[in-house]
């Protein structure tokens, strides 16, 4: 009697599923950076912490010794300048997202799967626009419990709003070109602080351009963060310094020249920023 060989049914390989769109692949990228922020609320230090802490500190500890503009309110003064400054710093957040994807092989697992070209910039990018709204509603929370008060309608309000929006949108394509930079959260670190925290000091931010020495005030007065931090406090009805005739067309117009800043910075940061970490990737 022969014996009966059974072989094992044969394991056919898993054939890899297609890309879902663009769209589908940018939201699986968005939805991984919102649950690593919401199981990792110590990373939102930067956006929920920070903001806070500052508002604090120059409405209780420096905002008695600081002039306004026509006696008005500092603490409406300088909620300008703190969403200005928020805003700006949005860039770091990206940019720390980025090299951390890079240093831990993030990258390389994303490249492994079938997903579409732009899926982790676009995911990136917004997961991070969502992650910046976070301080601009915390910030009003803190803002509004410190006497910070909106004194225009709603319309403008809304028109505030929506310039800290367009900005930060803008600002995460900076953060973007820089992750593709620079290779390590270190370097980044190093590298966002030594150029931002200067730029958003030699601003409006927390003091008027006014009482600045002469070359420094020409450098804070065509520096968008004073225009951001201006506009938001026109349409905020709050405190700022008020137009003459001699002032730079930056100051006297600080809606339109924000708006300008941002499609300029899109328009040269976002391209430089796809080619610079598609390089980056294929090294």
């Amino acid at each position: 009697m022969s014996a009966v060989t059974v072989r094992p049914p044969a394991v056919e390989a898993a054939e890899p599923q297609p890309s879902r769109g663009l769209a589908h692949d940018v939201w699986v990228v968005a939805r991984r950076g919102l649950v690593h922020m919401k199981r990792q609320p110590e990373a939102l230090a930067d956006a929920t912490i920070q903001p806070i802490m500052f508002v604090l500190l120059f409405a209780y500890v420096f905002g008695g010794a600081i002039g306004v503009p026509g006696d008005g309110n500092y603490r409406e003064f300088l909620m300008g300048g703190i969403f200005a400054q928020t805003i700006v710093f949005v860039a770091f957040g990206v940019a720390m997202s980025i090299a951390n994807d890079r240093k831990n092989q993030a990258v390389d697992r994303f490249r492994a799967m079938p997903m579409a070209r732009g899926a982790v910039l676009g995911g990136h990018a917004v997961a991070n626009l969502f992650k910046s709204l976070l301080p601009i509603v915390l910030m009003s929370l803190c803002g509004l419990l410190i006497g910070w008060r909106v004194r225009n309608g709603v319309v403008d309000a809304a028109a505030g709003y929506l310039l800290l929006v367009a900005f930060a949108f803008a600002m995460i394509w900076v953060g973007v070109l820089l992750g593709a930079l620079v290779s390590t959260p270190e370097g980044v670190q190093g590298l966002a602080f030594g150029a931002l925290f200067p730029l958003t000091f030699m601003a409006s931010t927390f003091v008027p351009t006014e009482t600045m020495p002469g070359f420094l005030r020409t450098i804070a007065e065509w520096n968008p963060v004073t225009t951001l931090a201006n506009a938001t406090r026109i349409q905020f009805g709050n405190p700022t310094s008020p137009t003459g005739p001699g002032d730079p067309w930056s100051i006297a117009n600080p809606m339109a020249y924000s708006l300008i800043w941002v499609v300029l910075i899109v328009v040269v940061c976002a391209p430089l920023a796809v080619r610079a970490y598609q390089r980056s990737i294929s090294q």
